[in-house]
């Protein structure tokens, strides 16, 4: 069984899971032209290239908005892309190599926010496969639940822009493109280590991990760790709670290919990195 392992030493995020994908071997031309079917991409542009994090060769994704008008997801985007107020030491560990896909659309200033029922709906309009879209729905209901849940809101009822933004839809239906793609069968992980400290998010200061990366790690394993940053976004966090059948250290495999995904961040001692191992499972 085609299986893909995530390996969250230093935590987990959407763009830490597309760089590690696009880096064991992923198309992301492929997954770029797939997300056009959302008919959001003049919203957007995406870059991937590799960076060195800590001596580690690895592929950093980004997804960079184009509407400098629209300053409320801003904040957001940050937030879903792990800057808090931890430790991030970034002298010197980092140098980039290569060049970035950038590809420039139209600015557009229409994201605003979106309804969990709004993203719902684009899903369904864009006719990806069933596969993708039944992956990509099941990671928006259990974000959309955890949100609901802390703020007391039914599902329909849910709106936010943390997973409104035009990112965070990226990055989940990215990774499910790139999953696809690569016929993965089974998926399972490591636990999760969360990180500790506080973030600033939009209703204020509060502890990490934040209140809904708490909610949807509920009933997978989380790992303890040292480190004052968010490790687990609710991206990341929702895209393992959903997809991994498994917790715990690597299956035996027959390994095929690796990958090492970049975080945003750049500690002193580990590199901000996500691994993914794909190989055959018994």
């Amino acid at each position: 069984m085609r299986t893909l392992y995530f390996d969250c030493f230093s935590g987990i995020s959407g763009d830490m899971v597309i760089g590690a994908l696009i880096d064991a071997g992923a198309d992301p031309v492929q997954m770029e032209e797939e997300l056009k079917k959302l008919n959001m991409d003049e919203e957007y542009n995406l870059s991937w290239g590799k960076v060195v994090k800590n001596g580690i060769t690895s592929t950093k994704f980004d997804v960079i908005l184009t509407s400098k008008s629209d300053q409320t997801h801003e904040h957001s985007h940050s937030h879903e892309h792990e800057h808090s107020h931890g430790h991030s030491h970034s002298h010197g560990h980092e140098q980039s190599l290569g060049h970035e896909h950038n590809h420039s659309h139209v600015p557009h200033s229409h994201h605003g926010s979106r309804t969990y029922k709004q993203i719902v709906e684009a899903i369904n309009e864009a006719n990806f496969n069933e596969s993708v879209a039944n992956m990509s729905l099941a990671i928006f209901k259990k974000i959309g639940e955890a949100e609901g849940h802390i703020h007391g809101l039914p599902l329909e009822k849910v709106h936010f822009h943390e997973v409104g933004a035009v990112d965070s839809i990226i990055d989940i239906i990215g990774a499910a493109i790139l999953i696809d793609q690569l016929g993965i069968e089974s998926v399972q992980s490591s636990a999760i280590p969360t990180g500790s400290g506080h973030i600033h998010i939009d209703h204020g200061i509060y502890p990490v991990p934040a209140p809904a990366t708490l909610e949807i790690l509920k009933g997978v394993p989380i790992a303890s760790n040292d480190i004052r940053s968010e490790l687990a976004t609710p991206t990341g966090a929702a895209i393992t709670a959903v997809l991994a059948r498994n917790f715990g250290s690597l299956p035996p495999m027959t390994v095929e290919s690796i990958g090492y995904g970049a975080g945003t961040k750049t500690f002193e001692n580990h590199p901000n990195v996500l691994r993914v191992i794909i190989g055959e499972t018994q």
